[in-house]
């Protein structure tokens, strides 16, 4: 019986690694000294030479393994320890180094950030280490110097005002500690001022609705500041009016808000009795410091909301009509002044003009609405000599 014979073998064969297999070891303090080393040879007075050095030194060292050991370096001289002290190993002369934002003259803290810039836009890849780094340098406020932290500031608000980060990264500042301590909201004020100095006021408030950070504002107060009147004090004598009238601004559209939404819950339940809409209404217009002109605006938006309107011309007239006479109390309760009819009159003229289907159906609106003494003679002929809006002007006062 014949046995299968065993394939032939090399002795001796030396099986090669392919180079991507290869796991490089890893050796940030290696990084670190090269880094070092090559920046304390040019020294503070001369950024274009180190703007080259950390150019050419891309090609060389691993910047995609080591980023955030090279942004430690380059903000704050050496590679950072936990809590934002310099790690101290290796040989004590590549420690730290002083070109780094930290020990830079505050008036070429843009220089750096410049610096910064064009090795991010050489080396894409290190975008996502430089986000990372602004938002861990962020929590080790509480373990730099004052003037580090100044500096820290004024470079964050450049760097946010040109979009080289994400606004987003100022979440750090949520830190129990960092507030309590009131160091978030220091830090932040100089940010904001750097950021206004840097591009504009609407460039802040832009950004700080798409980082969702619009309505948190307060919460970078200590504890025992978190009111109204500490943040317009504080942002007024910071020089940051502007902030302070966005601040009003957004509570007054929280406001808005928050009527609406409990407006559309009652009307979505159907409550049966209008005299309890009308009644809570009242009370949460007196609890929000909401005026008259503008709630009756909110309520109009609420009814004409609250309906699924009949996509036929003729049929959405006596629709619209026996839905607004049911409510016509409702809407009473807030025209007490004339520029609330007024106000009434302009947002039911734009409702019909962005809505073709009740182009035809606002002359019928009006009189039932006068007839129900929501709106008065006198408002309709102000209305309609000068208070009306400029949209289709000419068919509606025609109608």
């Amino acid at each position: 019986m014949s046995q299968k014979q065993p394939k032939p073998t090399l002795s001796g064969q030396r099986i090669r690694t392919r180079k991507r297999d290869e796991k490089e070891k890893q050796d940030p303090l290696a990084f670190r000294d090269a880094i070092i080393q090559g920046l304390q040879g040019i020294g503070n007075n001369d950024l274009d030479q180190v703007q080259k050095f950390l150019d050419s030194s891309g090609s060389k060292l691993n910047y995609r393994l080591y980023g955030e050991y090279l942004f430690d370096v380059l903000f704050a001289g050496g590679v950072l320890a936990p809590g934002g002290s310099i790690l101290e190993e290796g040989e004590k002369s590549t420690w730290k180094t002083t070109v780094c934002i930290f020990e830079s003259n505050d008036d070429d803290l843009k220089a750096y950030v410049q610096v910064i810039n064009k090795v991010i836009a050489r080396y894409r890849y290190l975008q996502k280490a430089f986000e990372d780094e602004i938002t861990k340098i962020l929590l080790f406020l509480k373990g730099f110097t004052e003037d580090q932290r100044n500096k820290l500031a004024i470079v964050t608000g450049i760097i946010l005002a040109n979009g080289m980060a994400s606004p987003t990264s100022l979440s750090s500042l949520f830190s129990e500690t960092l507030v309590k301590e009131g160091l978030s909201l220091q830090f932040l004020t100089k940010v904001f001022q750097s950021w206004v100095k840097e591009k504009d006021f609407n460039s802040l408030s832009s950004s700080l609705r798409k980082a969702e950070l619009e309505n948190k504002l307060l919460e970078f107060f200590p504890p025992n500041k978190q009111t109204e009147e500490m943040f317009e004090k504080h942002f007024n004598a910071h020089g940051l009016e502007k902030l302070v009238a966005f601040q009003k601004a957004q509570q007054a559209l929280g406001t808005r808000r928050a009527f609406q939404l409990q407006l559309k819950e009652m009307l979505d339940q159907e409550t049966p009795v209008l005299k309890e809409i009308i009644s809570t209404c009242k009370e949460e217009m007196k609890k929000s410091q909401l005026l008259e002109d503008d709630v009756v605006i909110l309520v109009w938006k609420g009814l004409m909301k609250a309906v699924e309107w009949n996509k036929k011309e003729e049929l959405v007239a006596d629709q619209a009509l026996r839905h607004l006479k049911f409510y016509a109390p409702l809407l009473a309760t807030f025209t007490s002044q004339t520029k609330s009819e007024i106000n009434l009159l302009v947002k039911m003229q734009d409702y019909c003009y962005d809505n073709m289907n009740f182009t035809k159906v606002f002359q019928k609106m009006v009189m039932l609405l006068y007839k129900t003494d929501v709106l008065s003679e006198d408002t309709i002929i102000k209305w309609y000599k000068g208070g009306h809006s400029t949209k289709e002007k000419l068919f509606f006062l025609s109608r």
